[in-house]
């Protein structure tokens, strides 16, 4: 962390909490207590009214006159915010989420449990994803320009050149959107496709990716409605994904669900994952891709 980003999040440390010591700061921030006194010495010198109180309960502290208005956010609002942030940092390892959600309980003197919690697996390869997902926040904050191999669904391998403008998260799978410079367009790529990527160089940011992002959100968001045949026994897989809405009762152990599907693999993956326990009833057209997508699989093992 930057020493002018310390200093802002010690400022608004101090505006919740009454006294915070050196020694706690110098754990938040991992720095030395004299790294710290340096911080309040360079604050008061910006005219930040920061007093030292002494004795055993003692630290630092702001002139109350510059206290932060708590009903700006209640107690719920900070519960909430911690939820979503504890969520995001289960799925990226990152230092400055950790520290915001420092910073966040710090607005509140209460002791914070949130009574929902999200939790994810810690897949092994989460770590390497979690660099690249580091390094290409960093390519767009800096307009960095990428080159990197790609290797597409079926193995073929091209070398990209991308101005990087955003990272998504869609189905726990990350996606980089940007501009290729070879195919002069924009593209998604799916970052467990991309190898040995680097910077080259830096570009200046289009002004109608925000535009063309929505468009091929939607284009790749073409759906086609499907009717399932389930067993009871993966009924609430559904449920928690399509709601109750699209699953009715047929029979105690039979269960029929209409949803909407993309016609890709990954459709295809997701209802092969099911195995014996779904039964695909219509469209034709996606019972024979479907059945084709089974065949080749099939082929492997022959």
């Amino acid at each position: 962390m930057k020493k002018i980003e310390r200093l802002i999040s010690i400022v608004m440390i101090l505006l919740q909490k009454e006294v915070v010591s050196a020694s706690e700061f110098s754990r938040l921030f991992n720095v030395t207590r004299r790294t710290i006194q340096r911080d309040m010495e360079a604050l008061s010198y910006a005219n930040i009214p920061i007093y030292a109180e002494y004795g055993p309960e003692g630290g630092y502290a702001l002139m109350e006159e510059y206290k932060f208005d708590k009903r700006l956010l209640n107690h719920m609002d900070i519960e909430n915010i911690l939820i979503a942030l504890g969520g995001l940092e289960g799925l990226i390892t990152n230092q400055e989420i950790h520290t915001t959600i420092q910073k966040i309980r710090g607005m509140t003197s209460a002791d914070i449990s949130p009574p929902l919690d999200l939790t994810f697996y810690d897949w092994p390869g989460r770590s390497q994803i979690n660099e690249e997902v580091l390094f290409i926040r960093q390519a767009i904050e800096n307009n960095w320009l990428l080159k990197f191999e790609y290797v597409d669904q079926v193995g073929n391998k091209t070398y990209r050149f991308v101005e990087p403008y955003k990272v998504h998260l869609r189905e726990m799978h990350w996606y980089l959107f940007g501009y290729s410079l070879e195919r002069k367009d924009y593209r998604t790529f799916k970052l467990t496709r991309i190898t040995n990527i680097q910077k080259d160089g830096f570009f200046t940011p289009r002004s109608d990716k925000i535009s063309e992002e929505k468009k091929q959100h939607n284009e790749q968001q073409s759906l086609v409605t499907v009717q399932l045949s389930i067993d009871v026994a993966v009924r609430d897989q559904f449920i928690e994904r399509y709601g109750k809405n699209s699953v009715t009762k047929v029979t105690p152990r039979t269960y029929h669900v209409t949803i909407e599907l993309p016609e890709n693999q990954f459709s295809y993956q997701f209802l092969a994952g099911f195995g014996n326990k779904v039964k695909i009833l219509k469209p034709k057209n996606f019972i024979t891709k479907y059945l084709f997508f089974l065949e080749q699989a099939v082929k492997l093992y022959k």
